[in-house]
């Protein structure tokens, strides 16, 4: 071998080793497209709300494009069913909440997804509570009240939700049995909806989450009667927990994150999470989510898969004691 073959021969093995690291490097870059946020309710509501505002701040954080996509459908089965079938590959994540990650696994017998096998938790970044809203010429003026009237007079008080089998509907639902009266559930597609109708005089009751109700109790457009959380809102400091009712005992905080789909890469969850971790940290969020009244969340993988696993077991447990069904 002369010289200049052997100068030729070191060359190409250096353009290939180069052209080799480069190929790895970008490889592994993450991420390097547009990532997807499904939220499984339509606009307006609290799963939208949250949805828009990690995704923009993710987007922001990533340096790439992070489009919500709204993918309503039998309360949240259509949208959550879709990510949980969606290439794990971190480009495609779920607004995951109570109500389609832990109340669904005890609503549908025959759930097409499992909320703990089909999904990797992300990161939750805040809690709300739930108002229970009436119409503001409805007679009864407290819970204790609305329950006396419920039982004189069966079916004759309504109640709205965001759809079959939505956080809003169950628990509503496990009020009402867990107080021994019935009232007729009326399903809306999403929150907006529902509201109108309530506004209207057209339906009674709408269990929703505190901060999208706040504004029409403020405004003096609905009436409220009490809240699902273990403690009363700063911002109505004056409206009772059930609990506190003496109606009965039941709590509920319905929790917000992302979730990617089982089998999503290391390296994509890794970046997801700390992302998702600076968005949940971040002054400035922390005081939205709070003036808003939510609880901002802190928790890392291994404290929200726990969390979700003990709303699973303990929200499935109770919808089929009561015999709730998404109807």
């Amino acid at each position: 071998m002369n010289k200049r073959t052997f100068h030729r021969g070191v060359l190409a093995c250096s353009l290939l080793a180069l052209t080799g690291f480069h190929t790895g490097v970008s490889a592994q870059a993450f991420p390097n497209k547009a990532i997807k946020v499904v939220v499984p309710q339509p606009p307006g509501g609290g799963f939208d709300f949250v949805g828009r505002l990690m995704a923009d701040r993710l987007g922001k954080q990533v340096g790439q494009a992070v489009v919500v996509e709204n993918r309503p459908g039998s309360g949240t089965l259509v949208g959550t069913d879709a990510v949980a079938k969606a290439a794990p590959d971190g480009y495609t994540l779920l607004v995951g909440s109570v109500s389609n990650m832990a109340i669904n696994p005890g609503l549908y017998r025959n759930l097409p997804y499992d909320s703990l096998r089909d999904f990797e938790p992300v990161g939750l970044a805040v809690a709300y509570s739930y108002t229970l809203v009436a119409r503001k010429d409805l007679p009864s003026n407290s819970l204790k009240e609305l329950v006396a009237y419920a039982k004189a007079n069966p079916r004759k008080l309504t109640y709205a939700s965001g759809g079959n089998g939505s956080g809003q509907h169950v628990l509503a639902a496990a009020l009402w049995q867990l107080a021994g009266v019935e009232l007729v559930h009326v399903p809306y597609r999403g929150a907006q909806a529902a509201y109108q109708d309530l506004l209207g005089g057209r339906v009674d009751l709408f269990f929703d989450l505190s901060p999208t109700a706040r504004g029409q109790i403020d405004g003096g457009a609905l009436k409220a009667l009490a809240v699902s959380g273990s403690n009363r809102l700063a911002f109505h400091p004056d409206v009772p927990t059930i609990t506190e009712t003496g109606v009965t005992a039941l709590e509920l905080e319905s929790w917000f994150g992302l979730f990617a789909p089982a089998k999503t890469p290391a390296e994509a969850l890794d970046r997801l999470r700390a992302e998702t971790a600076r968005i949940a940290q971040a002054p400035d969020v922390v005081d939205i989510f709070r003036k808003a009244g939510g609880k901002p969340l802190n928790l890392n993988a291994n404290e929200t898969r726990a969390l979700v696993r003990r709303d699973v077991e303990r929200w499935t447990k109770l919808t089929r004691d009561l015999d709730i069904k998404p109807e």
